[in-house]
């Protein structure tokens, strides 16, 4: 070899190679901690991806055009009330296409059984309900049949999901207490995502509402549907028209911001978890330049053969820069794979899209060719500057 030769990239990859391939347990060890840290970072990433995509199919299919009416409270402090008739007023509105409405019975409670303490209400609410609700809250029912024209005069009851839990009843056909009449169950629903205080409630039709339990036809929430489109115009117009006389002690909310902001709320935590990734990131890089300052001093024999040879310092750089290089795109290699595993796994566990972004795995394996490059450059640099005399003297 003369001073002017040059290697092809196919030499300096060999020449480079073989530090990995005479000390494979500490490459091994030294690629690890890489992997990990990419592992980490493009996990953390894939897992929140695919959370948001659940979220955005969840408000595909439920709908973000769903608004909810409710009394709030008067200038003194005072629960407030809608009018009988707020439900037909909305109903007139333009763009409004589906409403729907419900009404708590003030003192009636359920209970399973007449042998059960009255204290012990479980938190559950009765509640007078328009045939409509189920389709305008995007509902379903998990088990039995929704309220029809004609069970809804009777003594029959659909209970929410956590209803039926909490009274221990899965199927139709039994019997519950509510407000001192025994009702007949003839469905239970499942949890209602853009309703979930109906998960707690049994609900009647509204005129057996008003034989069996006294119930007094004023409405304490209004679902409407009108079209993503026409979401912000009807609400604007909502409280004015459920309550013209106070439309200050109406309160107007739209569900899906919930999910929205629980979206919001992943995004900022995904942050923190990316920075912990940085930081493991970070510290396999400090392996690696740790790995090469060693191989260098353990090589310093091999160095100053190879000057002596002919090999230049620019060669030398290039072998032990193109070292570090492969020893950090090895682990990148391996943290991304493992991390599109872990992200597929878990997603899959809880049933959801597996949405890595693209860019993801390009940006981690440039990321860890940088690192590699920063983390073998002094090593490199202090191999390339050995005297041939000193290195071949060193023991």
């Amino acid at each position: 070899m003369t001073p002017s030769s040059r290697l092809s990239p196919r030499d300096v990859l060999r020449t480079g190679a073989v530090g990995l391939r005479t000390r494979k347990v500490r490459a091994f060890l030294s690629a690890l901690g890489i992997a990990l840290g990419i592992a980490a970072m493009v996990s953390v990433l894939g897992i929140s991806s695919s959370s948001r995509a659940e979220v955005d199919r969840r408000l595909a299919a439920l709908g973000t055009d769903l608004l909810t009416v409710a009394p709030g409270q008067t200038v003194f402090g005072e629960q407030a009330v809608l009018p009988e008739e707020s439900v037909a007023m909305i109903a007139r509105i333009g763009p409004v296409r589906r409403v729907a409405a419900t009404g708590t019975v003030p003192g009636a409670k359920a209970y399973r059984s007449d042998k059960i303490p009255a204290a012990q209400t479980g938190g559950l609410q009765v509640q007078a309900a328009h045939l409509g609700l189920l389709g305008t809250v995007a509902g379903r029912v998990a088990a039995g049949s929704w309220l029809t024209e004609a069970t809804a005069r009777y003594p029959v009851v659909v209970l929410g999901a956590d209803a039926a839990a909490r009274l221990g009843i899965g199927s139709p056909g039994a019997r519950v207490l509510l407000g001192g009449t025994w009702f007949t169950v003839a469905g239970v629903l499942a949890p209602v995502e853009l309703a979930p205080e109906l998960d707690s409630s049994a609900l009647v039709g509204w005129p057996a509402a008003r034989e069996h339990l006294g119930f007094d036809g004023r409405p304490t929430a209004v679902y409407t549907r009108s079209g993503d489109a026409h979401v912000e115009a009807v609400r604007a117009v909502l409280a004015a028209t459920a309550n013209p006389e106070a439309p200050s002690e109406v309160n107007v909310s739209r569900p899906s911001d919930v999910l929205a902001a629980r979206q919001a709320t992943d995004r900022a935590f995904t942050g923190l978890l990316l920075g912990l990734g940085a930081v493991a990131l970070l510290v396999g890089g400090v392996g690696v330049a740790n790995t090469m300052i060693i191989s260098v001093l353990e090589r310093r024999a091999e160095i100053g053969l190879r000057r002596a040879l002919g090999a230049t310092r620019r060669q030398v750089l290039l072998q032990f820069l193109t070292e570090s290089l492969l020893l950090s795109a090895l682990g990148g290699v391996a943290g991304v794979a493992l991390s599109t595993a872990i992200t597929a796994l878990y997603a899959v566990s809880r049933s959801w899209p597996v949405a890595i972004p693209p860019w993801t795995p390009f940006a981690a394996l440039t990321a860890t060719l940088a690192i590699g490059a920063l983390a073998g450059l002094y090593p490199a640099t202090r191999a390339a500057r050995l005297a041939p005399t000193a290195a071949l003297a060193s023991p």
